[in-house]
């Protein structure tokens, strides 16, 4: 399934849809304002929570918690820049890493699982400026992944 995100430097307090890539309202970040920490909630179309990412603190590196029910179910920090462009880590609640590198800032980066890609992330796929895509690999958890590319989103542009 492909998704597709608007390109704006989001500020938590901000809320804005995730789309499919017929133009359908699939998910809703939204943007916790009165929250001590920094805090995002992805929300289904009819407002039910999924997912909460908080900004974790008092670590090494630029680190985001994405929370289903109150249990941490992945943590995704950025990692050293390489020759490549810039890399994270996502450690999920099943004990499997994901990595996702590439060209972040750009939004041309793949997320992949021990060399396997289970998603990618592009701004080719569609005409206008200002959008991106994320096309999720089938039988992956959308809204997890989706979650993942919105912390890769907020940490690279240093937002909120």
């Amino acid at each position: 399934m492909r998704y597709q995100l608007r390109e704006k430097m989001f500020a938590i307090g901000d809320d804005y849809w995730i789309e499919t890539d017929t133009g359908q309202r699939a998910f809703k970040v939204d943007g916790k304002a009165l929250r001590i920490r920094k805090t995002l909630v992805l929300e289904t179309a009819q407002g039910h929570e999924v997912f909460t990412i908080q900004k974790k603190t008092l670590s090494i590196h630029d680190t985001m918690e994405i929370k289903r029910g109150g249990n941490t179910v992945a943590v995704v920090e950025k990692a050293l820049i390489t020759l490549l462009g810039d890399r994270f880590s996502i450690e999920v609640e099943d004990g499997r890493t994901l990595e996702a590198e590439g060209d972040i800032v750009d939004h041309e980066y793949t997320i992949e699982r021990g060399g396997d890609k289970v998603a990618e992330v592009s701004k080719q796929w569609f005409r206008m400026r200002d959008a991106y895509g994320i096309d999720v690999g089938a039988g992956q958890d959308e809204g997890l992944i989706l979650a993942i590319a919105v912390c890769i989103d907020q940490m690279s542009h240093n937002v909120g």
